[in-house]
């Protein structure tokens, strides 16, 4: 059991996504963002399998199966794609797949990712290291086409133009949304 450890992790991981959306105008979800995190459910399964330089989820699956502690911040996080998948149609019918995002909520998603990948990887961060972590299952997860394509550009532009140049980006695509 690492408790403190992982307070520390999941509260620096939390300070920064905030920060990064404060830079967005997003302050009521930069404010909000991974509460979840602090739940007995969450907290408690991340300490067990607290490992510091990965999501302690990895782990619990790899022991158990399944996250439960996944599951419920999934459930309770619109930032993350997992949120929007339900029943979509199909030529043939209904079946699984992912629900559009709202822009604010892929910004988010933008925020989130780039803070896992500062505080998992430490010294050896880069901006592309976000946009390869998604490419690398962009083709195996169930993400609408254009929220996938949304995030790739904001992933892209940080990337080959850098921070500052992606969250112009992204403040530029918030605004046009408004």
């Amino acid at each position: 059991m690492h408790p403190i450890a992982h307070f520390k992790t999941i509260t620096a991981h939390r300070h920064l996504v905030c920060r990064y959306c404060f830079r967005l105008g997003l302050y009521a979800q930069g404010l909000r963002h991974d509460l979840s995190k602090y739940s007995p459910t969450e907290f408690w399964r991340g300490a067990k399998y607290y490992q510091g330089d990965r999501s302690p989820n990895d782990a619990e699956r790899l022991e158990t199966g399944t996250s439960i502690a996944w599951l419920h911040h999934k459930g309770r996080n619109r930032h993350h794609f997992e949120y929007w998948i339900d029943y979509v149609r199909t030529p043939d019918g209904f079946g699984y797949g992912g629900h559009k995002m709202p822009l604010k909520y892929v910004a988010e998603m933008f925020c989130d990712r780039i803070a896992a990948s500062r505080i998992y990887l430490g010294d050896q961060y880069t901006n592309d290291a976000p946009y390869h972590y998604f490419m690398q299952s962009r083709d195996l997860i169930l993400i609408h086409r254009e929220t996938g394509d949304e995030l790739e550009k904001m992933l892209t532009v940080l990337k080959d133009e850098g921070e500052d140049a992606a969250f112009r980006y992204v403040r530029k695509r918030l605004k046009e949304a408004k």
